[in-house]
């Protein structure tokens, strides 16, 4: 799980510093506004990748997809690529497990056959 969801947190810190580049346009935003927050998000994807597999780790990732999507109030095309790593994030999750609890069992059986012979 750890490999498919730090693939989709670090592809999650470009988009954001992407967005960040968008989102200095809009004069209603201060440039040290926008990179503050832009900087945290990116901070917050790297520290990600290291936690993902504790508890709570990936209750952390859902609220850094629910705030991507949230972004999209500043720089629109956000809701649309929240919602894509959204869906990345769900798959990673689901399949990561899956991948986790397949690698137990073969190495499981792999004990066992070894311990046989």
């Amino acid at each position: 799980m750890r490999t498919l969801c730090s693939s989709t947190l670090i592809g999650e810190f470009f988009v954001i510093g992407f967005a960040g580049l968008v989102a200095m346009k809009d004069p209603g935003l201060s440039t040290s506004t926008v990179w503050l927050v832009s900087g945290i998000a990116m901070v917050l994807c790297v520290l990600l990748c290291g936690v993902v597999t504790r508890p709570g780790g990936v209750a952390l990732g859902w609220a850094l997809q629910i705030a991507l999507v949230a972004s999209g109030v500043f720089v629109p095309t956000m809701f649309f690529m929240g919602a894509l790593f959204a869906a990345l994030w769900w798959a990673s999750v689901h399949f990561g497990r899956k991948i986790d609890e397949a690698k137990a069992r073969f190495a499981e059986s792999s004990s066992s056959k070894a311990d046989a012979v």
